[in-house]
This record gives C-alpha cells, sequence and structure tokens, in this order.
C-alpha cells in the first residue's frame, strides 16, 4: 500500500506534486531484480503494467540501463510516477502511459516483456483476465517475448503460509473482487494467450516470480 512520502518541487509549474512511496517496493525490489537481470538480459523495452509509486520503474531501469522501461498505470497514478521518472532523470524512462487493463484497446507499443508486480490480487478476476489478453496481444510481435509476475500466490487452492491466508481475508474485506489468485488458474490463462510456464521463482515473505515466454510461431523453443 502507497502512503504520502516527501513533495516533489516541479520547476515549471512552481507546484508541489506528491511523490509516494510504498514500503514494500523498498523491501522486494533487490530479489525481484536479481531475477529480472537474468530473463530480461536480451530484452530491449519492457511495458510495466501497474507501475503504482513509480519506485519500481526508477529502481529497475537505472540497473538495467540496456532496457527501455515504459511504465503505465490507470490515470489517478501517473502523476506520482511521473514525480518519481522526473526527479530520477533517467534516459531510458518515457512518460508513463495510461492504461487500464480492462480498456478495449491497449495503447499500440512494441515491446518484448511485460513486468507487474503486486497487480493481480487486486485486480477483480475479469481483469486478471483481460490482463493476459492484452498482454498476449502486445507480445505476439515479438520474436521472443517474456512475461514477469511478481506477487502472492496459491498452489491447488491452498495458502502457502499463514500470513498469506490472513492476507487474503484482508484483501476480499476491503473489496470482494480481490484475491490472491491459485497459479493453476493463471497459468491457464497465460497458456491461452500463447504463453509457456518458464519459470516460478521462490521469493522472500511468501511471494513468487512467475516468467511466462511466448515465441513467434515457428520459432525454435531449443
Amino acid at each position: 500500500m502507497a502512503t504520502e512520502g516527501d513533495k516533489v518541487l516541479d520547476a515549471d509549474t512552481a507546484v508541489d506534486r506528491p511523490r509516494l512511496h510504498a514500503p514494500a517496493c523498498e523491501r522486494n525490489r533487490e530479489p525481484i531484480l536479481a531475477v529480472l537481470r537474468g530473463h530480461f538480459a536480451g530484452r530491449r523495452r519492457v511495458l510495466e503494467i501497474g507501475s503504482g509509486t513509480g519506485q519500481h520503474a526508477v529502481h529497475f531501469a537505472a540497473a538495467m540501463p540496456w532496457l527501455e522501461w515504459q511504465a503505465s498505470d490507470v490515470a489517478d497514478n501517473l502523476p506520482g510516477i511521473r514525480a518519481w521518472l522526473d526527479d530520477a532523470r533517467l534516459p531510458n524512462t518515457p512518460a508513463p502511459l495510461e492504461l487500464d487493463v480492462r480498456q478495449p484497446a491497449w495503447p499500440a507499443i512494441a515491446c518484448d516483456a511485460v513486468f507487474t508486480a503486486n497487480s493481480l490480487h487486486i485486480m477483480g478476476w475479469d481483469a486478471v483476465q483481460a490482463f493476459f489478453r492484452g498482454v498476449g496481444g502486445v507480445l505476439a510481435g515479438a520474436a521472443d517475448g517474456t512475461l514477469v509476475v511478481y506477487g502472492p500466490f496459491n498452489y491447488r487452492g491452498a495458502y502457502t503460509s499463514d500470513s498469506n491466508r490472513a492476507f487474503d481475508a484482508w484483501l476480499k474485506a476491503r473489496d470482494p473482487r480481490s484475491a490472491i489468485r491459485d497459479f493453476e488458474a493463471v497459468a491457464a490463462l497465460a497458456s491461452a494467450a500463447g504463453l509457456h510456464a518458464l519459470a516460478d521463482v521462490a521469493m522472500p515473505a511468501n511471494n513468487r516470480c512467475l516468467v511466462f515466454s511466448r515465441r513467434a510461431p515457428g520459432r525454435s523453443t531449443a
């Protein structure tokens, strides 16, 4: 959850803009980066879906300068993301895109990788379905496409920890549409979108990094 942090002065408008801080981003960014360094080593442009505060975008773009890191989120979150990007002034972070995964048409963007963190359990299931349809579409033009999803997951309908059980109860009390998703259901959506499971990496605090791959028809998987 994001909490209001320091203020960033906009020199052009002389108006303070909030730069929000999510403590979880500070805790999980290095374990996630270790996964991304390997699976995004050959990638060139990443679309981050649900960039939230913008902290991950800045940290990962700085650590992986060979990537163009395209942040995106719903309109309400874009000012906070811009504040982080403007403050960092990195050459590989273009202006964030407005993107709601449920919108009929996603922005036209050529990318060979997609990343999202702590989003699938916040979305309703209809949005999770739309997420995978959209990701399958944006990666369809890449010779090799990679999707990395970070967050908590259940397996065979069971929680992996008591803390995840409690977190799931909190999510549903906050919004009945939210829930920790079952890995098998998510993997089925990925498969329907033309993505196959490549890795399932254990992360701190009972989270996972799920890695999926999409290859152009006829391309070798060897």
